[in-house]
């Protein structure tokens, strides 16, 4: 009795022989490809390669595709990285921008309430006095 890895059923001369080991495919001159089973008799060895061969083909694919998305996503956190930098440089530019407009106008009111006396400071000769 063989064992299941051993056995090369042949349904041409119906014979069960041992697997040559020696070789993947078994040869064509122990018995030709579509009429050579594994094992077992319903195992058929072109089936079994177009399956292997699927199986491989959709686990590359399969693998092609993640990386593709991973590279993508990748490329597109970069970029959007990129902007948010862009984005926060403009918006202190604009806020230094802001700060130094609101400085000036802070010191032109202050120039302003200075020639009509309207500061309240006590340094300031010309400031009212009020009743306590």
């Amino acid at each position: 009795m063989f064992s299941f890895q051993q056995c090369l059923w042949c349904l041409t001369n119906n014979i069960c022989s041992d697997y040559p080991v020696s070789y993947v495919i078994p040869p064509s001159s122990v018995c030709k490809l579509s009429q050579a089973r594994w094992g077992v008799c319903w195992l058929n060895f072109e089936a079994l390669i177009i399956a292997i061969a699927v199986l491989c083909g959709a686990l590359l694919l399969a693998i092609a595709v993640c990386c593709c998305c991973c590279c993508c996503k990748r490329r597109r956190s970069t970029s959007v990285d990129r902007e948010d930098e862009q984005f926060a440089r403009r918006r202190e530019e604009i806020r230094q921008r802001a700060d130094e407009r609101r400085a000036e106008r802070k010191t032109k009111h202050d120039e302003i309430r200075k020639k009509y006396g309207l500061i309240t400071d006590s340094d300031h000769p010309y400031s009212k006095f009020e009743n306590e």
